[in-house]
């Protein structure tokens, strides 16, 4: 955004006096996505000398932002609806209103700021990842202040070593199923942007906690027991929970069925596969594509709303180790986690 426009949301947002809180402030931002932009700080000494650290990152959202996203989404469902391009499988209305709630989330820097603050209480001490603080004081409805983190853009770990390689894809699995299965809180955007690593310290630095959401037990029993039935190639109690989740109705055609329970299978294929899994040499993902079409045709139902970011994520993180070509004992981390969960008594048989 223009200058004055920055400078005009921050006078709104923080006082007329809000260059005060900083020691430096560049107005060219180093970041821009379609919410906002992210400007390079540092704060006041008195403001150092409190937190501990003293270089930020400002994320500005750009006004207006939250009503025009709400605007576009409508335009983009007549569109969609006149121009009927999507197969009904798509579930257009569904999608467009998780969309709809999920992006509200993002546009809410208040929101953000605490979940990146409950981010930071789960993870003190970690040696693994590297959660940046938040400014409280810098910090409301259209700006968000945190601690400036350092590192390369994880898919730059492509141009390490295989063990780093290994390491990071392992880090970043074992991630997905901690957030899930212990935390029961996920960041779900897999925007590699969001995630840093730093060679130095050999830390992940995760970032944006806007997409950020809990989950409660009457999915994640459910879900895990799903997993569990791929991991050990049981099409029945695929099935059977996949019932239970609401992605299947019990009134699919065999078709359909067998379409939804063998992208399951495909999805679990890492959790099966003893030792390493390659993922660089992985071809789930185009086994998954070709049960497409015949999902889309035939699906009763939509998929549960839970499911719209947490697939986003999931495929995100899969895809990253696949682009950073690591090899990590999914087994062995599904099941270190598997054992550890125990599903509520409604939902262990």
């Amino acid at each position: 955004m223009p200058q004055k426009q920055l400078y005009k949301v921050m006078e709104e947002q923080m006082g007329v006096e809000w260059e005060s809180n900083f020691g430096s402030f560049d107005t060219i931002p180093f970041a821009a996505a379609s919410i906002g932009q992210v400007h390079k700080a540092t704060l006041s000494k008195d403001l150092a000398e409190k937190y501990g650290f003293s270089d930020v990152a400002v994320k500005v959202q750009y006004p207006g932002v939250s009503k025009s996203i709400d605007s576009d989404l409508s335009n983009l469902q007549s569109l969609l609806h006149l121009s009927k391009l999507l197969p009904k499988g798509m579930y257009l209305e569904n999608s467009i209103r998780v969309a709809r709630k999920e992006l509200a989330w993002e546009c809410d820097y208040l929101r953000e700021a605490e979940c990146n603050r409950k981010f930071v209480d789960i993870f003190t001490g970690s040696t693994v990842f590297k959660i940046p603080r938040v400014v409280n004081e810098l910090s409301n409805s259209m700006v968000i202040t945190t601690e400036f983190v350092n590192g390369d853009p994880i898919s730059a770990v492509v141009n390490y070593d295989q063990e780093t390689r290994d390491w990071v894809g392992t880090m970043i699995m074992e991630l997905c199923l901690q957030e899930l299965f212990v935390h029961k809180f996920m960041q779900t955007d897999p925007n590699w942007t969001n995630f840093l690593y730093d060679h130095s310290s050999r830390k992940i630095g995760l970032l944006d906690f806007g997409a950020s959401r809990g989950y409660d037990v009457d999915f994640l029993d459910p879900y895990m027991q799903v997993l569990r039935a791929s991991a050990s190639s049981d099409r029945k109690s695929i099935a059977k929970w996949s019932e239970v989740l609401g992605f299947l109705t019990g009134y699919e055609s065999q078709a359909m069925l067998d379409a939804h329970t063998d992208s399951v299978l495909e999805l679990g294929k890492p959790f099966r596969d003893h030792g390493l899994f390659d993922f660089g040499r992985q071809q789930v993902t185009s086994n998954v594509k070709s049960n497409i079409p015949t999902m889309l045709n035939e699906r009763l139902t939509p998929p549960p709303d839970e499911t719209y970011s947490l697939h986003r994520k999931l495929s995100g993180a899969y895809l990253l180790c696949a682009r950073i070509k690591a090899r990590v004992p999914c087994r062995d981390l599904f099941f270190k986690y598997s054992d550890a969960y125990t599903v509520s008594q409604k939902y262990a048989a």
